[in-house]
């Protein structure tokens, strides 16, 4: 099999799995969401065709099945239930397993006739128990009412006006170009036959999104007229026409209903299960009028309920070692392999290119002819290298949608899983990352999500006798603060016990019991990210091993990223991880110790000033910036070089949402952009230090780690006491 194509085939299918994931909670969120079943449609024929297309009959035969039942729904002879959907995203779970089978071995063998089985028993059994309060009209009214209710949602309001309305199912003896032999038949139909609507629609029958047939409503003319005009037309093997006039009338009532549904939210509602196998609720997706959002009042929970829940909620995950380990997998999110590429950015870096060439060869022949030209040239080389390089991390760049749309999925079927109702929102997907960091981030992620399911969000019944909403919420959301992405995870369930995590964190011996009882709780909750920490003694197949949290410290630290969490008992929890946009090359700024150099990004910098402004507080040396103080971590001391202090010097205060702290060093050099390498092997632990980079001399330069740096222990002290009234009134200005 041709690679290119193979991999046009993994992608494809990954997107159209994921789409079509996302598609499904709507329908099961707002069953008379239309447009999600005409998605869902275009997207199982899709995958459907390509799996059968490429030869995995296996992935195919499951695409189908569950066509079958979503057909059943589509035609109102079943309704949406948990149950059913459930069914319908287990038949999706396989075909990603399937898909994984085959970009990893290149075949699958993986046997789909159990899962098929089940799918095709609900589509039977459950057909009568659907219609079981017209389980006495015959097969012609059933077809009858149906072709009444697809005529109506599939004819343009336009043409209500009309007397008579047939519908012509057409099936074609089309080959392997189904879109293109479609094309041409809609081509030759004839101009005196008024097609007023199509199922599917038009757009999708010429791109071949159709099963064994399609459906057009012709205006104006006889049944046996449509027929005799249809037949015979290109590759038709069958027509067959029926008078809808009467869907005409039920057209007009569904327009003027049409106009009082509210839209579908793009959020995700996952009911709970009432234990009886019965979905607890029925209702849609939650929105910002919903009873469910309006009556979250704040918690009257007086803690003795809600402290069992706050302390599961700092819970960490691992793989579970269950029957379930398939269906995590399933839910697993691939690397990146491919990006899209705006033609736009083509043409500029082609040009860039042009511009790099002509430069090479006029810098070769100004060196044959003088100094002063080849500076003139080096400048102009150092532009276009400029431009180059931003057009190409550009390019890098992928929407965080990418990741965020696998995990809509996986909170429904988690709050299925722990009898629980979540309205899941998300915010900021069309944020931009680099390719790489987009990748290690996803399962950080997931470990936050599945946290937040398990052990954030309480039971329905325990959250309304606190006088929340039965639903809790999940919010996702990111946004672009300069050369950094920040992705925060927040809930509105019990919160974090802080005393829970101190008595664990004695436990384990990774601090003592005064200097946790000394510390704020916001220092506290970073015990939460230590290995192995975990309050919760009940070990799932969610959580409880105590590992998750740790993962995702290293991998967002990884990344020269940083994590907190805030919490307020009672309320919920705040997750926000700070990403850098891009990886490799970062800007910095060069600070002299000594006689040596290190780089410190600039993205960390908030102000460069005087060593002059350095003040004493509670017996620690501070920076103090509008009423807050920043201990100073004195680079000599931190990175243990063995020299005198100088009696000068400059101080670097770093951002306080990367870390509250200032650098003395001996002086400030200057500002480059630098490619950064990550240590390796025993290197990589060392505190304080993030990479290294070749600058242009040759030299080496070590990059700093500022949220690894030694805080002196005097300072922590200083800040737990620090009162703003002890504070002079003025401070000096920063430097320039």
């Amino acid at each position: 099999m041709d690679e290119e194509l193979y991999q046009a085939f993994i992608t494809e299918s990954e997107e159209s799995i994921t789409q079509l994931n996302n598609s499904l909670l709507s329908l099961e969120s707002n069953p008379d969401d239309t447009e999600a079943i005409d998605d869902i449609f275009r997207q199982a024929h899709t995958l459907k065709g390509n799996f059968g297309a490429m030869g995995f009959d296996n992935a195919a035969t499951v695409a189908h099945a569950v066509e079958d039942l979503l057909d059943e729904i589509r035609h109102g002879r079943l309704d949406v239930t948990a149950e059913r959907m459930d069914l319908v995203f287990d038949g999706m779970d396989l075909i990603v397993e399937i898909l994984h089978d085959i970009e990893e071995n290149g075949e699958s063998t993986i046997d789909p006739t159990d899962t098929v089985e089940e799918i095709r028993a609900a589509v039977e059994d459950g057909g009568d128990a659907g219609n079981s309060n017209t389980a006495a009209s015959d097969e012609a009214d059933r077809e009858s009412v149906d072709l009444d209710t697809l005529a109506a949602n599939c004819v343009d309001a336009d043409t209500l006006d009309a007397t008579t309305l047939t519908h012509a199912h057409v099936e074609l003896d089309a080959g392997q170009m189904k879109g293109v032999d479609a094309g041409i038949f809609l081509s030759s139909i004839p101009e005196d036959l008024d097609v007023v609507g199509a199922n599917p629609s038009r757009d999708a029958i010429e791109d071949g999104e159709f099963g064994d047939g399609f459906d057009l409503f012709v205006a104006e003319r006889d049944a046996a007229v449509v027929e005799s005009e249809l037949d015979g037309l290109w590759k038709v093997s069958t027509v067959e026409t029926t008078d809808v006039s009467d869907a005409l009338a039920a057209g007009d009532k569904q327009v003027a209903d049409a106009g009082d549904t509210p839209a579908a939210e793009s959020e995700v509602d996952a009911p709970a299960s009432d234990g009886s196998g019965q979905s607890a609720d029925a209702d849609g997706a939650v929105d910002s009028d919903s009873d469910a959002a309006s009556d979250d009042a704040p918690s009257v929970d007086d803690g003795s309920e809600g402290d069992a829940d706050e302390a599961e909620s700092t819970e960490s995950d691992e793989e579970p070692e269950s029957g379930n380990e398939k269906k995590k997998e399933a839910r697993s999110i691939s690397a990146v392999k491919s990006v899209r590429v705006d033609v736009d950015q083509l043409d500029e870096l082609h040009e860039l290119v042009e511009q790099l060439v002509t430069s090479r060869i006029k810098l070769r022949n100004a060196i044959d002819v003088g100094q002063t030209t080849a500076l003139d040239t080096l400048d102009e080389l150092d532009k276009i290298s400029s431009n180059l390089q931003n057009t190409v991390m550009d390019m890098r760049l992928i929407p965080l949608k990418k990741v965020f749309d696998k995990f809509p999925r996986l909170v429904r079927d988690l709050a299925r899983e722990q009898d629980k109702r979540v309205s899941f929102k998300v915010e900021g997907a069309d944020i931009e990352l680099d390719r790489t960091i987009l990748d290690e981030i996803s399962d950080p992620l997931m470990h936050v999500l599945r946290n937040a399911v398990d052990h954030g969000i309480e039971e329905p019944d325990v959250r309304e006798a606190n006088g929340k909403s039965r639903t809790g919420t999940i919010r996702l959301s990111a946004r672009r603060q300069h050369d950094t992405v920040i992705v925060t995870v927040e809930d509105d369930g019990s919160g974090i016990d802080a005393d829970a995590v101190r008595d664990k964190a004695v436990d384990k011996g990774v601090a003592t019991r005064e200097e946790l009882d000394q510390m704020p709780d916001s220092e506290v909750y970073d015990y939460i990210f230590h290995p192995g920490f975990s309050t919760n003694d009940e070990i799932t197949d969610v959580s409880g091993r105590g590992v998750g949290m740790d993962v995702v410290k290293t991998t967002v630290e990884s990344l020269d990223g940083s994590v907190s969490v805030d919490s307020e008992p009672g309320e919920g929890s705040t997750f926000n991880i700070r990403l850098p946009v891009s990886v490799a090359i970062i800007k910095v700024l060069f600070v002299q110790v000594e006689d040596r150099e290190f780089g410190v990004p600039i993205k960390y910098i908030d102000e460069i000033s005087r060593r002059d402004r350095v003040q004493t507080v509670n017996g620690a040396e501070v920076i103090v910036h509008e009423e807050t103080i920043f201990p100073l971590i004195r680079l000599r001391e931190a990175l243990e070089i063995d020299s005198p202090e100088p009696d000068d010097g400059m101080v670097v205060r770093i951002r306080p949402d990367d870390r509250q702290v200032a650098l003395h060093c001996d002086g400030v050099t200057k500002q480059e952009e630098v490619v950064v390498t990550p240590l390796q092997g025993p290197l990589s632990g060392v505190g304080g230090l993030s990479g290294t980079a070749v600058i242009g001399d040759g030299n080496v330069i070590p990059i700093l780690d500022v949220s690894t740096l030694a805080l002196p222990a005097e300072s922590e002290q200083a800040m737990r006491e620090f009162d703003p009234s002890q504070l002079p009134g003025t401070t000096e200005e920063a430097a320039d």
